[in-house]
Formats: C-alpha cells, structure tokens, sequence
C-alpha cells in the first residue's frame, strides 16, 4: 500500500509579522495532538519580515502569497495573523493565481478578511472565516488552533459555525473590514447569503456606524447573524445602545432580516465558517 501524504498547510503573514516563537510552539503543540500522523505545515520566510506596521514590503508578501497558492503540493493556505495590510495585496496577486491556486483552502479572519473577499468575490479556491495560526498565543488558544487544524485536515462538521443555513451560501467578515471593502472591485456578490459579523476594539458608535454603511449597502442578503463585540472601549457620552440593538436597527431599517447571534468573534471560541454553499 503506497502511504498516504501528509496534509500540507502553508503558513503566510498577508497583513502583520508573525512571532519568531510560533512555528516551535505549534510544531510541539501538534506532535501532542496528532503524533507522527501530524499535518505538514510550513512558514514562509516572509512571515518573519518586518517592513514597518507591515511583515515586509507589499511586494514580499504578494511573492510569498503567489508563491505558495501556486504551490501544487500545497493543501491549504492559513494566514498567520490579522492586524492591516492584506487588501494592499490583492490587486497584485490575484492576476498572478494559477490553476492549483484554484484547488486549495484559505483560512483565516480579521484583517485576512479582505483578501479572502477579493479571492472568494474572483472564485479562486475554497475561502473559510475562522482561527488563524497566532491565535495559539491566546489565552486558551490551543482550542481555537485545534479547531482550525480539523477543519483545514478534515472540514469536521464539529469545527463549523452552528447556524450555518443548509442550502443558503454563507460569509463571515469583521465588520471594520467589509464595511471598508464597499466600493472596492473585491466586494463579493452577496446576495441570497447569510452573512455573519464580529468585531472587536471599536467604540458602538464605529461600529453603528459601519453597520449603517453594510446595510443599507449590500442588497438582497438572506439575512445578517451578528457574532461577538469584544474589548468595546467606553463612549464619552455613553452610547447607550449595546452591538446587537444598533445591528437591529439597521436590519429593520434596510429590510434584511435579523436572525440573531453567531458563534464567531476574535477569542479562542471563534467557530469556522466557510463562503458559499458549504453542505
């Protein structure tokens, strides 16, 4: 019987640098999980570069980007971290994709967010909003990372968002970020998805305001979930209204139906969800 190959994961840094610590702790967290029968999973040297707030130039990241999407021995792509920088890539990289770009998964949330939009809006590969490889240096973060690992190995449905809609395409972004990504040509079609947002570290009034701009914005949503608000700092005055009414509001207001919470947000319990039609 000829073995079966390791899975075989890319790590990339599209947006901030990535702790020199990282590929150590989570080579060592992984043979504790899986023993020898561990994915393969392997750092591309620019994640450790350092080019101001980014993780080297843009044109380093586009090449590291480019370089292993179009890698064919390359299952998966999981984007190291968020922080800002990956829509700076896209109008790079995405002319750049070639065929065995199409055939791979991405991982990833926050920041990575903008990028995954441009690849899922341009039909390249599969694209899943969930934990990214530095979420390990959470509190609690070998779940989130474990989570991650089963859904890149296996698509386990236990890793999966609860809520996601049998037969209704799904999407997951930060609401800083889509909002953002609004009157760009990387918006994605949205229409007839559920879509699913989180934040974290935005005062309600930003946050109000950018589900004002995603509302009354993006037509023909099958309906909007709202994931978890974390760290919100204090209004000075009090903006009274908590994530969940303002998002209401704003539902009611553009007609798109509110169908409650979502499983998702920037701590160890963000649960995966994957763009489009999933089962």
């Amino acid at each position: 019987m000829i073995p079966q190959k390791p899975f075989r994961i890319a790590v990339v840094a599209a947006s901030n640098r990535i702790d020199p610590a990282l590929p150590e702790k989570l080579a060592t967290f992984c043979d504790g999980l899986y023993g020898i029968d561990r994915p393969h999973i392997r750092f591309h040297p620019q994640c450790f570069e350092s080019c101001g707030h980014f993780a080297g130039p843009d044109a380093a990241r586009a090449q590291a980007f480019v370089e292993t999407a179009n890698d064919p021995d390359i299952d998966a792509i999981w984007f190291g971290r968020g922080g800002y920088g990956s829509y700076r890539l896209a109008d790079t990289v995405l002319p750049a994709l070639e065929p065995a770009a199409r055939n791979k998964l991405y991982l990833g949330y926050s920041d990575a967010g903008a990028l995954m939009a441009a690849l899922y809006n341009a039909k390249i590969g599969r694209v899943a909003h969930g934990p990214m490889a530095s979420d390990l240096f959470r509190a609690g973060g070998e779940e989130a990372v474990a989570r991650a690992l089963a859904f890149l190995t296996t698509g386990e449905s236990a890793t999966l968002e609860p809520h996601l809609p049998a037969g209704t395409p799904t999407a997951a972004f930060n609401i800083t970020i889509l909002s953002h990504l609004i009157g760009t040509p990387h918006l994605p079609d949205l229409r007839g998805h559920v879509l699913m947002l989180e934040e974290v570290s935005e005062p309600m009034y930003r946050i109000d305001r950018a589900l004002g701009q995603i509302a009354t914005s993006l037509r023909g949503l099958a309906g909007i979930r709202l994931g978890r608000c974390g760290d919100v700092p204090a209004n000075d005055p009090d903006f009274v209204l908590g994530e969940e009414e303002v998002t209401r509001f704003w539902c009611q207001r553009a007609g798109i139906p509110y169908l409650g919470r979502a499983d998702i947000g920037h701590d160890v319990g963000n649960k995966v969800v994957p763009f489009g039609s999933w089962r």
